[in-house]
């Protein structure tokens, strides 16, 4: 199989600095080509947030650069992915809240990454940047590490209350901002003519699901021309809608 791939990213309308990172890297190896996504939502003072967001795409630059060929090289590579994964994330969170420390300051990042290897996706997910599947309808592959998630889990907020809580950008886990970080971690099988999307919280809150899947489903998706420019406009759209974040989106189509 081969990927179509765009990336999107946006300062937004208020803040004075774009604290998203993103990465896309791909390879072709004995067992196809492989895919490597990632989005880090950064938080900080200053541009620190972007210092922090910066730090984990590096790593994972560093990581599909010189470690995963020897793990797809296993029969069942899903652990190996993981606990590299995990290692990475406890290393940034150790490097960046040093940093902090040392420099009396408060910073931290999301962190989602995605890896499309053979007919399989794996995903880490630390925070609240998301990932969807999108074909016949859109579907949040990840699970919010936020306090309103966790309300709704214990069934103490709707949907609805937790759409508009002020409360909603709280996060239970942050890269860097944690004492203790335990990331969630998703596998599944994609195949032909599946989108898949990594969006930060900036993009997603304001534009709805609906509003997504029109622009973002796979009849519409003809091409990375149609990908770029439908990111562009619902990021367009976010902004003309009073959206306050940083705004980064990346899709993927599988052909």
């Amino acid at each position: 199989m081969r990927f179509l791939t765009a990336v999107h990213t946006d300062i937004g309308i208020k803040k004075k600095t774009n604290q998203d990172s993103a990465l896309i890297m791909e390879a072709k190896t004995d067992k196809g080509n492989v895919l490597l996504t990632v989005i880090c939502d950064g938080m900080g003072g200053l541009a620190k947030g972007e210092v922090a967001s910066s730090t984990v795409i590096q790593a994972f630059s560093d990581w599909f650069e010189n470690d995963l060929a020897k793990i797809l090289a296993l029969d069942d590579p899903k652990n190996a992915i993981f606990d590299s994964w995990e290692k990475i994330a406890l290393e940034c969170n150790r490097k960046i809240s040093k940093y902090a420390r040392s420099n009396g300051i408060s910073m931290g990042t999301t962190l989602n990454a995605m890896l499309f290897a053979a007919d399989k996706y794996y995903i880490i997910n630390i925070g609240d940047t998301r990932s969807y599947c999108i074909y016949d309808a859109l579907y949040q592959l990840t699970k919010d590490q936020t306090f309103v998630q966790r309300e709704m889990d214990m069934g103490r907020m709707t949907v609805e209350e937790a759409r508009v809580s002020p409360q909603r950008n709280v996060l239970l886990q942050c890269v860097g901002a944690s004492d203790f970080i335990q990331p969630d971690f998703f596998c599944g099988e994609f195949a032909q003519g599946q989108v898949f999307m990594q969006c930060s919280d900036g993009f997603r809150h304001i534009i709805t699901a609906d509003e997504i899947y029109q622009c973002f489903n796979p009849q519409v998706l003809v091409g990375e021309q149609a990908m770029a420019d439908n990111a562009v406009y619902l990021t367009e759209l976010n902004k003309y809608r009073r959206e306050q974040d940083n705004i980064t989106v990346i899709l993927v189509k599988v052909e």
